[in-house]
């Protein structure tokens, strides 16, 4: 029985602990002084109540209603030969005011010559042409703006994700078509709606 030749190891370096590591005092030091300033209190934003909630139910809405159109609740109403003002009345069983922002009228100009019917049924002298402070944003945030700072509008919508954003809400109900009829949800006092 030979002795067991022991072979060098070429090229293997030291470990060097990095100067990041969690170990050195330093880095300890440092890691304790981040924790306490985001221990420390921040001021938090608590939104002010809104007093024309009564729990859910929003007291600002009642006749005459205003409703805040979307583009495609236009497109859409015009697929379905619905005259708008009065399926709104059939729905809700009082006077309403339509009303589209600069925003959805830009969007209506925007889309051109295939949505010209639309953009003549906006320019109707019975809608109520509504300034938005926004210059040229998306019209969903600007109807999502809008219903946030005044809670006195339906919004009107086929668009689903608007729909999503609208239910965050708390107080304003959102119209739809459905089967050939304007639809309200949350909204416990319009009788004409289909359930």
């Amino acid at each position: 029985m030979g002795k067991a030749k022991k072979t060098r190891k070429f090229a293997v370096a030291k470990k060097i602990i990095s100067p990041k590591d969690a170990r050195i005092k330093s880095n300890q030091e440092e890691q304790l002084a981040k924790q306490k300033e985001s221990k420390k209190e921040k001021p938090r934003h608590v939104d002010n109540a809104i007093s024309a909630l009564f729990f859910q139910y929003n007291t600002q809405l009642g006749p005459p209603y205003h409703i805040l159109i979307d583009t495609n609740f236009i497109n859409f109403s015009i697929k379905n030969k619905m005259d708008m003002v009065r399926s709104m009345m059939d729905c809700l069983l009082a006077k309403c005011i339509p009303c589209i922002t600069d925003c959805v009228m830009g969007e209506l100009e925007k889309l051109g010559a295939k949505y010209h019917v639309a953009l003549r049924l906006a320019q109707d002298p019975r809608f109520e042409r509504i300034p938005c402070g926004c210059k040229g944003c998306y019209a969903d945030d600007c109807l999502v703006n809008m219903v946030t700072q005044w809670r006195c509008f339906i919004v009107a919508t086929c668009d689903k994700e608007l729909r999503g954003r609208i239910r965050k809400i708390p107080g304003v109900p959102c119209m739809y078509i459905s089967s050939h009829r304007y639809t309200v949800e949350r909204m416990p006092e319009a009788f004409g709606a289909p359930r």
